[in-house]
């Protein structure tokens, strides 16, 4: 792979800064995957708040990383928005798979659509946004406690991914190295 020789030519990924809201995305996934683990016996409007919440937080993340298109923050909003007003088991659980659906798919085709130094993690991400999305629907009649450990599970999973592609581009950006792909060497850049 050879380093791109102007600036119209540099991925998203390596874009110095990159790795804030990276790590943003990275913090409010985990905090939320906190709260659902934490969180002994959630009532329909703990589960509502949280997801809401955490789905507002995620699209306020996305919008400003500016990577993927700025039609998926807001359907991510909007799913946060659908969480927080239905205030029901099922108006939640689908809110929130209909978010993660699209963001989960726009990641997935991001990925393949675009060689940077996030691909991978792109993927994954994607592959867990929608396993999420899919399960949420199949938990429904189990209540409050069941959705947040199954939207939880995915924050974590997706929040331990992100916590390590910030602080590699974090650390990419300072040793001026940002072509590099998480996991590569220095060697294969070239």
């Amino acid at each position: 792979m050879t380093l791109p020789t102007t600036p119209s030519q540099t991925p998203p990924a390596s874009v110095p800064g990159l790795w804030k809201p990276v790590l943003t995305r990275a913090v409010v996934a985990l905090v939320f995957g906190l709260v659902t683990i934490f969180w002994g016996s959630p009532s329909v409007q703990v589960l509502a708040w949280a997801v809401g919440l955490y789905l507002l937080a995620t699209a306020g993340s996305l919008w400003v990383s500016r990577v993927l298109p700025a039609a998926v923050p807001v359907v991510v909003a909007i799913g946060g928005v659908g969480a927080l007003v239905t205030q029901s088991d099922a108006g939640v659980a689908l809110s929130a798979a209909a978010a993660l659906l699209v963001l989960g798919v726009l990641e997935l085709v991001h990925a393949l659509r675009n060689r940077d130094s996030l691909t991978r993690d792109w993927l994954v991400s994607g592959v867990i946004a929608v396993g999420t999305a899919v399960a949420l629907p199949f938990f429904i009649s189990l209540g409050a406690h069941a959705l947040l450990g199954v939207a939880g599970g995915g924050a974590i999973l997706s929040g331990v991914l992100w916590i390590l592609s910030g602080l590699t581009l974090r650390h990419d950006a300072h040793t001026g190295n940002q072509a590099t792909a998480p996991g590569a060497s220095p060697e294969a850049v070239n």
